[in-house]
C-alpha cells in the first residue's frame, strides 16, 4: 500500500464553482481507465433514499459499527442511521447524481485517473495512476468527513507536494484556486 499526498486547492461554500473546478480539473487528466470512489457518512432519511435509490446495491454499515448492520448483513439501513458509506470503481458518470443526491450529507467523491498530464512548458513531467486523484469533499473541510462544513474542498494527489508543488500549483491555477499550504495524507 502506498500513500498519495492531498493537496487542497479550492474552498468554496459554492458547490457549483466546486464542481466546475472538477470538470476542468478532469479535463485535463487521462480518464482512459478512471473510475469514482465514494466515502460519505449519510445522517438523514432523504439523503440516503436518494443515494439507495440511485445506487440501489450500495455498500455501508452503520457508523455505530458493523455489529449494528450493514449492506453485507441485509439490515435496513434506515434503521441504522447514521451510515458510514465505502463504495469504489464506479463509472464516472455516477458521480454528480450521487452529488447532488446528498443533500448536506457530507462525502468524499474521489475520482481515481490514469495520469495527470506532462506539461513541457511548465516543467512537468506525466504522472501515473499511483499518484493521479482528484478528491472533492462535499460538506466537509477535510477527506474524511471529520469536519463537517458548508463548504466543499478539490484535493489534487500527487506523490509528495514538496517535490511535486509546481503540479500542485498548476493545477489549482487551471482550478480557479490556488494551494494555501493545506495537505492530507491519503493512503490509497
Amino acid at each position: 500500500m502506498s500513500n498519495s499526498r492531498a493537496a487542497a486547492v479550492l474552498t468554496t461554500p459554492d458547490l457549483a464553482e466546486a464542481l466546475h473546478a472538477v470538470r476542468t480539473l478532469l479535463g485535463l487528466a487521462d480518464l482512459s481507465q478512471a473510475e469514482v470512489d465514494f466515502e460519505a457518512t449519510l445522517r438523514t432519511p432523504q439523503a440516503l433514499t436518494r443515494v439507495l435509490r440511485l445506487m440501489p446495491d450500495l455498500k455501508w454499515r452503520a457508523l455505530a459499527g458493523e455489529e449494528h448492520g450493514s449492506s453485507e448483513s441485509g439490515a435496513d439501513p434506515l434503521v441504522c442511521l447514521p451510515v458510514s458509506v465505502h463504495d469504489w470503481c464506479h463509472p464516472l458518470d455516477l458521480a454528480e447524481p450521487f452529488i447532488a443526491a446528498l443533500g448536506r450529507d457530507s462525502a468524499g467523491v474521489r475520482w481515481d485517473l490514469n495520469g495527470w498530464p506532462e506539461v513541457p512548458e511548465a516543467g512537468l513531467c506525466l504522472i501515473t495512476q499511483k499518484y493521479a486523484y482528484l478528491t472533492l469533499s462535499v460538506n466537509s473541510r477535510d477527506l474524511y468527513q471529520d469536519e463537517p462544513a458548508p463548504d466543499h474542498t478539490v484535493y489534487v494527489h500527487v506523490r509528495d507536494v514538496g517535490l511535486d508543488l509546481d503540479r500542485v500549483e498548476w493545477l489549482a491555477a487551471r482550478a480557479g484556486g490556488r494551494f494555501e499550504g493545506k495537505v492530507e495524507l491519503s493512503p490509497l
